[in-house]
């Protein structure tokens, strides 16, 4: 019978090697893949610093929305009242000559 594997390569023996704890302790390159997740290249770290002006953008921007709707509110649009005479050029719905008219 021919073995499931031409080249002799077992799987099972490399997963069990590089979940070990005994292989982990003995890892040479542990040391020098430590810096990866330490000091600035933590998670936390490499988050922080994909968007570095976010979180003062979002304050400035709350602030300017506050400071609209207390301060910058326009009382005089929407009423109805007094437009039309001042808009050169415009004429009400209701004036005479106009295309809405209902003479004829």
């Amino acid at each position: 019978m021919a073995p499931s594997n031409p080249t002799g390569f077992d799987k099972s023996t490399l997963v069990e090697a590089s979940t070990s704890r005994v292989w982990q302790s003995r890892d040479p390159w542990a040391r020098a893949e430590q810096w990866r997740y330490t000091g600035p290249f933590t998670r936390y770290n490499r988050f922080r610093r994909a968007f570095p002006g976010l979180g003062i953008a979002t304050v400035a921007f709350a602030a300017y929305l506050a400071y609209e709707a207390a301060f910058m509110k326009d009382e005089h649009h929407g009423h109805g009242e007094g437009h039309g005479d001042q808009h050169s050029g415009m004429e009400s719905p209701g004036s005479a000559g106009g295309a809405s008219s209902a003479t004829g």
